[in-house]
């Protein structure tokens, strides 16, 4: 009886697939016996292809793109990608063991903030937003983490990602400008939004800001690589323009100031005077901030006289921070329970919740001082590897190593200096900074050694 079976397994297996689908389609209907058809090559694409499928699941949960282009909203995009990478990084990592994990230094911090910001998930006022933040936000970033940073592996892996961020942000910058053209979900009469009737995260202008000021630190070191191919360097000044347009749309000085930040490291990687660039970056300043129209804002704008509504907003939001944090030093009020803490730690109401519109005030409010300092030494330990990597890439120079060492590190003094004034605490482009900087001096470390290796051999023949 075995035996028959062993001849005839192919045969068994057709004929209850085939019941099944069958079953399916009588119960459930179409869709369903579509699903369990196509399953088997949706599996086999996800594993094949799965590095394909993580950089498209950043792109989409960053960018938002089918939110910004509404048309690819049915099609639920993002969950897609997040089965097949996570499909793919189990097959990998379990069955054919090609991922091979390795730990750094940021590894362990990003896994001591995680661990915190789970007690605070639980100490949280309001647990029920803080879990749902947690399960939905917190636990793709700690998986994906860890997935980008033991997957980036070859420079043409950084090429891709690289290249996905540029274009995607390009994209955001184009419909944000179309929206300003046509008069589009604009905020406050002047501050342009995407997608705002359907409220999409890029329905704030702030938030807008925040997701076209990260492609900046990428586009710029494009252009600013004197390595680099002449046209490859004018499609990312082209880029770069729309970008920095984009932003400028959004009135968002915080993301202006994130701009001048990220454009004064790369010139001062030009020019060593601290004091030429420092005058290049208050004038470039200046000149966003008027082409901007910052004066003409309803919130933050020439006509409110002394500190403008907007500043006093933040300094009100602030201070409930502040206040947060003293009332429960340990873990704040809980992950994401700024908003809906406000009222009882402002020292002013004026009948509405506030966002904190500040990361640094973000972290200190709800995950207290602990988790303040840990997310510190993450911030520090991210510098530090880059730092290694750039020293290490300069004993055996790799001008693509060299490009997208410095793009993280633009990045991460961007997200430092615009996080003053923009909430990007737990969103994605600080973690996306991370996993690349720790693969990237994995990279840097092993072409080192190989380089070195094949030095001692010659020397030896």
């Amino acid at each position: 009886m075995s035996d028959w079976l062993k001849a005839n397994q192919l045969l068994i297996s057709g004929g209850l697939a085939a019941l099944l689908v069958l079953v399916l389609y009588k119960t459930i209907g179409p869709i369903a016996a579509f699903a369990i058809i196509v399953m088997p090559f949706a599996a086999f694409t996800a594993v094949r292809v799965s590095t394909a499928f993580v950089i498209l699941f950043i792109l989409f949960s960053y960018f938002r793109l089918h939110e910004a282009f509404p048309v690819l909203m049915p099609f639920k995009i993002p969950k897609l990608l997040a089965l097949a990478s996570l499909l793919g990084i189990f097959w990998h990592l379990f069955i054919t063991k090609q991922l091979k994990p390795h730990w750094n230094s940021c590894h362990i911090l990003f896994f001591a903030l995680f661990i915190w910001l789970t007690v605070c998930v639980f100490a949280a006022s309001n647990r029920g937003l803080a879990i749902e933040y947690w399960a939905g936000i917190l636990t793709k970033v700690f998986i994906m983490v860890f997935a980008i940073s033991w997957w980036m592996t070859t420079l043409s892996h950084f090429n891709l990602v690289r290249i996905g961020i540029m274009l995607s942000g390009t994209s955001i910058a184009l419909v944000a400008l179309q929206n300003k053209a046509n008069g589009i979900g604009l905020v406050e009469g002047t501050r342009v939004t995407i997608s705002r009737d359907i409220r999409s995260q890029l329905g704030d202008p702030n938030d807008l800001s925040l997701v076209l000021m990260f492609p900046v630190s990428f586009l710029a070191a494009e252009l600013f690589d004197s390595n680099g191919h002449k046209w490859r360097r004018i499609l990312a000044c082209t880029g770069l323009v729309l970008v920095i347009s984009g932003v400028i749309a959004t009135q968002s000085r915080g993301g202006l100031l994130g701009i001048a930040a990220v454009l004064s490291f790369f010139v001062y990687q030009k020019v060593k005077n601290p004091i030429i660039v420092g005058a290049i970056g208050a004038v470039g300043m200046l000149v966003m901030v008027i082409f901007a129209g910052i004066t003409d804002r309803q919130s933050g704008g020439a006509a409110e006289g002394g500190v403008d509504a907007s500043a006093m907003g933040r300094i009100y939001a602030w201070q409930a921070a502040i206040n947060m944090a003293l009332s429960n030093p340990l873990t704040g009020v809980g992950v994401n329970n700024f908003y809906s803490n406000y009222f009882f730690y402002s020292p002013h109401w004026d009948g509405k919740n506030h966002a904190v519109h500040s990361t640094w005030f973000q972290v200190l409010g709800e995950t207290g001082f602990v988790g303040l300092m840990v997310f510190i030494l993450v911030i520090v330990g991210i510098y530090r590897s880059l730092n290694r990597t750039i020293v290490r890439n300069s004993l055996n120079f790799d001008p693509k190593i060299a490009i997208n060492a410095y793009a993280l590190k633009a990045g991460l003094i961007g997200f430092m200096v615009s996080g003053t004034f923009l909430t990007q605490a737990f969103t994605w482009p600080l973690y996306i900074i991370l996993s690349l900087t720790i693969a990237l001096e994995k990279l840097a470390t092993d072409n080192a050694k190989e380089k070195d290796y094949g030095n001692f051999s010659q020397n030896m023949a």
